[in-house]
């Protein structure tokens, strides 16, 4: 079983606001808890998400404001995207900027069109982009994600690729089919299997690595004896 997710906002270029982030968090979480084995997210129109729309939030805010209630919503996303069981696979056409960008490469699989682009524009107004660099630093290289940030640059579906923030490229008109295949793929798989691999990726990189082979035969071991395998 396959949840799809879509951002369907296209006539502002899937830019997300204040409730829309929240409601995203509360659609992943659904799905998390979903009997689904793969949660696709997907938008309309001829951008993925051009980031985030910043009207509608409190006026003259404090800090604690200021995280609480703007900034909290953009990480819940990030959280729930990470911690929901099941892999998220993400189809991206057009532009993915700033949010946008984050959200597509924290996806565990994320499928590009050829070109779609890619970019952390938030230098421009002299604002660093450190929760969308929360995002990327888990599979984005660091000095990659510094040249993004401090130049603006604006890259394409090719270079992101190179760069980790997504894992294939194909040609626009193939993006459905693409997707498909990748979700028709997972589907075929065991729930404990394709939990048991996003659980690993997630949690043993920050492991020594002694402790992350004992992790990764504790896993194997609890998926070789479960009733689904």
């Amino acid at each position: 079983m396959v949840v799809t997710i879509t951002i369907d906002r296209p006539a502002e270029g899937n830019v997300l606001t204040l409730e829309m982030l929240r409601a995203l968090t509360a659609r992943l979480k659904d799905a998390g808890l979903s009997n689904a084995k793969v949660i696709a997210l997907r938008s309309a129109g001829a951008d993925f998400c051009k980031g985030r729309d910043g009207k509608g939030g409190p006026q003259n805010p404090t800090a604690l404001v200021m995280r609480d209630q703007i900034l909290q919503p953009i990480l819940d996303v990030y959280d729930a995207l990470n911690n929901v069981p099941q892999p998220v696979v993400c189809a991206v056409q057009g532009a993915a900027f700033g949010f946008g960008c984050a959200m597509a490469t924290a996806a565990d699989i994320t499928i590009a069109a050829e070109g779609a682009t890619f970019k952390l524009p938030e230098m421009t107004h002299n604002l660093p982009p450190t929760l969308a660099i929360s995002a990327l630093m888990t599979k984005v290289p660091r000095k990659a994600i510094a040249w993004l940030v401090y130049t603006l640059a604006e890259i394409d579906a090719k270079t992101a690729l190179s760069l980790g923030i997504v894992s294939s490229v194909v040609p626009r008109a193939k993006l459905d089919a693409a997707m498909n295949e990748t979700l028709e793929a997972l589907a075929a798989r065991s729930s404990a299997a394709l939990i048991a691999v996003k659980d690993y990726l997630r949690s043993a990189p920050m492991m020594e690595p002694r402790g992350a082979a004992a992790y990764g035969a504790a896993l194997l071991s609890g998926v070789l004896t479960s009733a689904e395998k």
